[in-house]
């Protein structure tokens, strides 16, 4: 897909609404925080009510037609670089990208390898970028990004609820005990030891949930959920319950891989524009399912 057009929502106003103001619609129909409307208000074609600009507490009456245009102004500041990458679903909001494991999903310029913005950039002629979660440089798998500031907004709000599941294959050292369970863990910084985090009694609160799906010799392939998004928090988890991933010398793990075997391969998620239910999966890369067959032979 070439670089979005711009991205017009629109809103017929129900009888029941007739009399709100403008404010009031945006917040009950798009779930716009004060903030974005603030900004939205200033953009000659932000607001308009059957046509016409007007400002946010102007009423509605029924009948009347408000549209928003939900586009950045701003563009990706990322240099484009053209590379491939895989987009295994994408429309007018947001594209969800099967990131191969080395490359990060940006960073500042000169630092080696393109970066994901690097590659979006070129894609998507420099439209705005907004990643809406992370995924470490040795980690592959499911990302998604939001093509607007609105949408990654309302994606961000959902993440870790029953609208947007995250869910992740790893290769573990030795068979943890019970074979499936939950991890309820504080993680935080480690002093000194930046960028390492660890578990400790002052740290955010954090929950994986895992399940063993087969085990072979040294190790085991695991199904991870998240409940949380902490930095590292598959990795720390793991590691505190003495199973860190293979290839995760930062935590432990067997130096067996040149990289944490941390695959993201399953995302549900509602798309918050349209409210369809996407249910996308990526099966393990080569360089993972090429080790864990090996272990097996």
């Amino acid at each position: 897909m070439d670089r979005p057009q711009p991205r017009l929502l629109h809103c017929t106003v129900p009888p029941e609404k007739d009399g709100r103001t403008v404010k009031g619609l945006l917040k009950s129909e798009f779930h716009m925080a004060e903030g974005y409307i603030a900004a939205l208000k200033l953009r000659p074609d932000g607001i308009r009510l059957d046509g016409a600009r007007v400002h946010t507490n102007v009423p509605v009456h029924a009948g009347q037609v408000l549209t928003v245009r939900v586009d950045d102004p701003e563009r990706n500041e990322a240099a484009p670089i053209p590379c491939p990458i895989t987009i295994v679903y994408e429309d007018e909001d947001l594209a969800v990208i099967d990131k191969p494991a080395g490359i990060l999903v940006h960073g500042p310029e000169g630092q080696g390898a393109p970066t994901l913005a690097n590659a979006l950039a070129a894609r998507w002629d420099g439209a705005s970028f907004h990643p809406v979660h992370r995924l470490d440089r040795g980690t592959s798998g499911l990302i998604v990004v939001g093509k607007s500031r609105y949408v990654s907004e309302l994606l961000r709000r959902s993440l870790h609820t029953e609208d947007f599941i995250r869910e992740y294959l790893a290769l573990a050292a030795g068979q943890p005990e019970p074979a499936s369970g939950s991890i309820a863990l504080p993680i935080g910084p480690c002093e000194g030891e930046r960028p390492r985090r660890c578990v400790r009694p002052d740290g955010q609160a954090a929950r994986t949930d895992y399940e063993t799906l087969a085990v072979f010799p040294g190790g085991s392939l695991l199904r991870l959920r998240l409940f949380t998004g902490r930095s590292h928090q598959i990795r720390v988890h793991l590691s505190a319950i003495g199973h860190p991933l293979f290839g995760d010398a930062l935590y432990g793990g067997p130096a067996e891989l040149p990289r944490p075997a941390l695959h993201s391969a399953f995302l549900h998620l509602r798309q918050p524009v349209i409210g369809e239910l996407l249910d996308l999966h990526s099966p393990l890369p080569p360089d993972l399912q090429a080790f864990l067959d090996k272990k097996n032979a």
